[in-house]
């Protein structure tokens, strides 16, 4: 039986190259986006449709799934692929930014998740694939609000699993390290002091520093694989790090003394 999956945040990056990894493996694709009268990539495949859906509006979400329903009947798979990152001074940062980020990263990716929990837990189950970070257990400067959404979301998803196993609901967090997509560029929403010029030397040391890690970066279809490696997994294995050097800097923050990770993020970064 050919399976469903339903995919948030599919307009570029590793949503687009998510979908075109189920396609190409005979799945039945869901792609969600806020404005998929503006795709072009996806007509080619008869087993992908698009569905307009922004996950900060409920009503929009709920619509979406309806429709989704409708045309494949049972979803197997539900990706939180969906968000953004704000980066820069905490200083300059504005409740609206805070409250948007958050809004995006971390009550949307818990909207879809409940309502796919209403859809799953009646049919039997299925999982809920959650589009983390490596920043989700590790930090590195001037990204504090995007940190502590991606903590929120480990956190969330981790005592979630509990609940949800007895209805044969599995719960999967990919964390991907640096990976090569709009984040680092169309998407990217930079906070500097306006009023200050305290932080320029300390930013344009992050920002060489983050230019050079960028040129070793994988592209987005190393989360692709990744994502259907968990969406077949028939084990419990929950995390999935993905992108050098992602996996290894997870490994380095367990083993490593408080001291010792800030001391080697400061270097890098020449702070």
């Amino acid at each position: 039986m050919i399976k469903t999956i339903l995919i948030t945040g599919t307009s570029s990056g590793i949503g687009k190259a998510t979908v075109l990894a189920f396609a190409k493996m005979g799945w039945n694709v869901a792609a969600t986006q806020r404005t998929p009268e503006k795709e072009q990539d996806f007509s080619i495949y008869p087993n992908v449709k698009l569905y307009a859906l922004d996950v900060t509006s409920l009503e929009s979400i709920q619509h979406a799934f309806t429709q989704v329903q409708k045309d494949f009947g049972k979803i197997e798979v539900v990706v939180n692929n969906a968000g953004y990152g704000v980066d820069g001074a905490f200083e300059e940062m504005s409740d609206e930014i805070i409250e948007k980020q958050f809004d995006t990263n971390v009550f949307g990716l818990m909207r879809i998740t409940r309502e796919a929990i209403k859809l799953m837990r009646p049919t039997g189950g299925g999982k809920i694939i959650q589009i983390s970070s490596m920043g989700g257990k590790i930090t590195f400067p001037l990204y504090s609000i995007y940190h502590a959404t991606k903590f929120a979301v480990e956190g969330f998803t981790e005592s979630l699993h509990y609940e949800v196993a007895q209805f044969n609901i599995q719960l999967k967090l990919v964390e991907p390290g640096p990976i090569v997509t709009d984040f680092y560029g169309r998407s990217r929403q930079f906070v500097k002091p306006i009023t200050t010029k305290s932080y320029d030397g300390f930013i344009d040391k992050f920002n060489t520093a983050a230019e050079k890690v960028m040129k070793d970066a994988e592209g987005p279809e190393v989360v692709a694989k990744t994502i259907y490696k968990a969406a077949t997994d028939s084990t419990n294995q929950m995390r999935f790090p993905v992108g050098k050097p992602g996996p290894l800097l997870l490994i380095l923050r367990k083993l490593l003394s408080d001291k010792l990770y800030f001391l080697m993020v400061r270097k890098s970064y020449n702070l």
